[in-house]
């Protein structure tokens, strides 16, 4: 459809009919059921004309459901509008990813592009059209349940992830090729610094700080094509962002010259009202509309009062009807119009989700996502020698993690399932294993096992619902139960091999005497299969964080690019200086750190000039050798630091990376 086809269209349209195109709803209002379509309406007091010119539909699932709703859906719809159907699929559709904070820990793009590359064709023939991902908001505080969608506390890597997001969601012809949806960049702006690390808390910085490290991301994702801009539930400079104009208005539109769909988070607008900047839901609706916010998501703030604000002349018409163009014009840039369909296919589905290809890929992703922590020599393992594999998370399904929306956890493959594919001298229990309150049969099983093992893993972690949404956490320990387990394994076999499954980074006192610890992430479908893989060398691991650890939630939040101050520490200080008495200013862990069974050594740093002007550059070279018998992948980190300017600069600043592959006993 042309441009002028979609004005007409909208000059078409009723008003009430415009602002329907506003308002989404989820998919239990399109039900065949009775009960299940009926209570929902009642409860948002809605009427069957509201449902039948709803913009945009949440959360369908399934080619044949997508089919119904679509053709019911226009058949009511007047004028023969199709809606959008839109989900959250985060790192994976069916066949689930590494949650994206493992993702990030790959430090490869083009394993972002590939995660999105899949998700995006199991949706699409599923029936779906928008996915609200990347999300690329900056996180420094592992107590946020949140930080697992997040590829980390850099702007520039998390730039990088936000590119190769968009591409492999989009692909470079949306309209045309049906394995592909449009991208949601999410959560605008600076919903990863919510003070406290408490889901939905205020946030508060300078606009400075807002600039260089919080807006990168997003406009890296709106540089690459994103379609969607989602708003975020926290404040900014004050104001709510669902209700801020200066946010979307003058940054997002006239700043970065976003002229795509701007949709509201869960309840978002009617939030306004907690916040405390709107009395009720019609001035509520007024901040949202003269804001920008086209899409209202399950709330009926626009509903039931865009109408009288139009004729009371609070809210011009042309601001919904700008509003409304947007949205009509991401269902044509998605082929909706000559297509309403897509690419819903019922007999593709089966063939295409949860494919063997699609599996092999969820390995190889999680193998790279993977870090090494810490390793005195244990690994890898020998697949001769006798293993006691125990712990909660041994036999565990729960590695999908809090985002895997449409995932099985029966699909997916445990610790000892991998074992089992590579190795056959292993032991494992037979006693379920509680992560929080484990009974004294399965602890006595460990520990008897332990003794009799050359080497023992130990396979710890959280449950998916301990990370997420609303999902805050002020002690990142592990359980104590896990804790009292370590030392008492420990205690019966010093040989013991920690692997860790969870979503955010962790405080690891009272395991950190482990002589390895393997940091899975949550891995995905595959993620016990490609964790057995690292610990057996069959794949060296490569993963480097890209959120930091910190020694205890006391120094949080702890980041490797904090600015100096006037007294900065140096190791060796004492009192008068900025440091803690009773723990180091460092991570335990820091960005950026990850082991390799290989050993690189870097030498010959070379640049090109000593002096960097400002339309100037600066090349950079180093030789790394790898000192070994194990063919590896190294990545290779360029940070600078400005030592004097204007302002305070970061200690360091990450400014370009290279992952290469170096063969046993040669150069790059």
């Amino acid at each position: 459809m042309e441009q002028k086809q979609l004005e007409e269209l909208l000059q078409q349209m009723t008003l009430d009919e415009k602002i329907g195109q506003l308002v989404q709803l989820a998919a239990e209002f399109y039900s065949e059921k009775a009960e299940e379509k009926t209570g929902p309406m009642t409860n948002l007091g809605l009427t069957h004309d509201d449902i039948n010119n709803a913009g945009t539909t949440l959360g369908i699932s399934g080619a044949q459901e997508a089919i119904r709703v679509q053709k019911e859906y226009m058949a009511n719809n007047r004028l023969g509008i199709p809606t959008i159907l839109m989900a959250d699929i985060i790192h994976g559709f069916r066949t689930i990813f590494p949650i994206p904070l493992g993702l990030g820990s790959s430090w490869d793009p083009e394993v972002a592009e590939k995660v999105a590359e899949v998700s995006a064709k199991e949706a699409a023939v599923s029936g779906l059209h928008v996915t609200f991902s990347p999300m690329v908001d900056l996180v420094r505080d592992p107590r946020w349940g949140r930080v697992m969608e997040s590829t980390g506390e850099d702007s520039f890597l998390n730039s990088r992830f936000a590119e190769a997001f968009v591409k492999g969601y989009q692909g470079e012809d949306l309209k045309n090729d049906f394995f592909r949806v449009a991208a949601c960049v999410k959560h605008f702006a600076a919903y990863g610094a919510a003070i406290g690390g408490r889901d939905y808390n205020t946030v508060n910085m300078s606009e400075r700080q807002l600039r260089d490290s919080y807006l990168p991301g997003y406009k890296a994702a709106l540089d690459a094509g994103a379609k969607l801009v989602m708003t975020s539930f926290n404040t900014v400079d004050g104001i709510p962002a669902t209700g801020n104009k200066w946010l979307f208005r003058d940054v997002l539109r006239n700043e970065f010259g976003f002229d795509g769909v701007v949709i509201s988070d869960w309840g978002a607008i009617i939030e306004l009202i907690p916040h405390g900047v709107a009395a009720d839901k019609k001035e509520a609706a007024e901040l949202a509309m003269k804001a920008g916010v086209d899409i209202e998501m399950m709330t009926t703030c626009y509903t039931e009062n865009l109408k009288e604000l139009i004729e009371e002349n609070r809210v011009d018409e042309a601001i919904l009807d700008e509003a409304v163009l947007r949205i009509l014009t991401l269902k044509n840039e998605l082929g909706l119009f000559e297509n309403p369909h897509r690419g819903a296919d019922i007999a593709l589905e089966k063939e295409v989700v949860l494919s063997k290809e699609h599996r092999n890929a969820a390995r190889d992703v999680a193998k790279k996502s993977i870090v090494l922590l810490k390793n005195d020599g244990i690994l890898p393992l020998s697949k001769q020698e006798n293993v006691a594999i125990v712990g909660p998370a041994a036999h565990s399904k729960d590695i999908l993690g809090a985002w895997s929306w449409q995932g099985q956890k029966n699909e997916a493959i445990s610790l000892v399932q991998g074992v089992n594919q590579l190795a056959a001298a292993y032991v494992t229990g037979s006693e379920p294993f509680d992560y929080f309150k484990p009974s004294q049969a399965a602890i006595n099983e460990a520990i008897t096992l332990a003794k009799g093992a050359d080497k023992v893993i130990l396979a710890l972690g959280e449950e998916d619902w301990m990370s997420g949404e609303a999902a805050s956490r002020s002690d990142i320990r592990l359980p104590r139960a896990q804790l009292d387990l370590f030392k008492a394994v420990k205690e019966a076999n010093e040989n013991v091999i920690v692997t860790l499954y969870n979503g955010r980074p962790l405080d690891l006192q009272g395991i950190d005497s482990a002589k390895a610890i393997v940091e899975a992430w949550f891995p995905g479908t595959e993620g016990g299969g490609a964790l057995a893989e690292i610990l057996y060398g069959d794949y060296n691991p490569s993963g480097r964080l890209s959120m930091s650890f910190p020694e205890t939630v006391g120094q949080i939040p702890v980041y490797y690019n904090y600015d100096n101050t006037g007294r900065p520490y140096m190791p060796g200080d004492e009192k008068y200086v900025s440091k803690y008495l009773d723990v180091s200013n460092f991570a335990k862990y820091p960005f950026g750190f990850g082991l390799s069974y290989s050993k690189f050594v870097y030498s010959n740093l070379e640049f090109s000039t000593e002096e960097l002007t400002k339309d100037g550059t600066i090349t950079f070279s180093v030789t790394v050798e790898n000192q070994s018998d194990v063919t590896g992948q190294e990545t290779i980190q360029l940070y600078i630091r400005d030592l004097v300017g204007e302002v305070t600069r970061p200690i360091k600043e990450l400014k370009d990376f290279k992952k290469v592959t170096i063969q046993l006993h040669d150069k790059r």
